[in-house]
């Protein structure tokens, strides 16, 4: 009698995935502008984006660029460039996609872009007006905060720059004119709050800012933004105070309260 073999077991198994995507909104065909307008906007924080995979959403390109080529090896390289890795592309013409399948993306046609957008840091040298969208290079599907609060126990000096990707960020110390603080979701700072503060930077608009005393330089949330030029009321300045966004007849607006013990 013959003795039975085993089944050899299978090295993998496949199973589905979730991968939150940024969605890169093109508004040209011209990789050129795109690059001139991504140095302006994120020549100040070159590395707030971190190996983000990402989808090419064709569908703003004007109809008067529509049958113009888009360079996809240069587009790929210039996001690698930021920290996008480009994986898809969606809503684009036949030739479009096509260009885009030829260099290596994905047809990601059934791809679901949700309309929060990222909150890129607003450049230094440009002021911006009060309570408006800031501009952002793409929609996002809204990471969860799946992490720990990041701490920070020493000064912020004035260019240094935090970010705490996927979560809430606490500072036990100063935050002096010049620096930036920036997180997915809360900013908590127990001292003065003096240099910029970017709650919600992936589009979380249930974000808050909380500050022992309030004087910054710029608060935003979810992309709405207030900067110094319009001066927060007396009664806030320099007191302790929380920062939300809520909904409005005219849009969303920051709305800043003082806390009281």
């Amino acid at each position: 009698m013959s003795a039975s073999v085993p089944s050899p077991s299978i090295s993998y198994e496949i199973k589905s995935a979730d991968l939150a995507l940024v969605a890169l909104l093109l508004k040209t065909a011209r990789v050129e502008t795109l690059a001139q307008d991504l140095k302006n906007q994120l020549a100040d924080t070159p590395d707030f984006f971190d190996q983000d995979p990402l989808v090419i959403d064709l569908s703003g390109i004007p109809e008067s660029e529509k049958s113009q080529p888009i360079d996809f090896p240069s587009l790929n390289a210039l996001l690698r460039s930021y920290s996008l890795f480009p994986i898809a592309v969606r809503a684009g013409t036949p030739q479009h996609m096509q260009d885009g399948l030829a260099a290596g993306l994905i047809d990601a046609s059934y791809a679901r872009i949700l309309k929060s957008p990222v909150a890129v840091p607003v450049p230094a040298s440009k002021p911006a007006p009060v309570a408006a969208k800031a501009p952002a290079p793409a929609p996002v599907l809204e990471a969860p905060l799946s992490l720990g609060a990041l701490v920070i126990d020493k000064p912020l000096r004035s260019g240094q720059q935090i970010y705490a990707k996927g979560r809430d960020l606490v500072i036990l110390a100063m935050v002096n004119p010049g620096a930036e603080v920036i997180a997915d979701g809360n900013i908590h700072v127990y001292s003065t709050l003096r240099g910029k503060a970017i709650a919600g930077a992936r589009g979380n608009a249930q974000a808050m800012i909380f500050a022992q005393a309030m004087e910054p330089e710029l608060i935003s949330i979810a992309g709405v933004y207030r900067t110094s030029e319009n001066a927060l009321p007396a009664e806030i300045w320099g007191q302790a105070a929380q920062v939300s966004l809520k909904p409005s007849p005219e849009g969303e607006k920051l709305v800043i309260q003082r806390l009281t013990s």
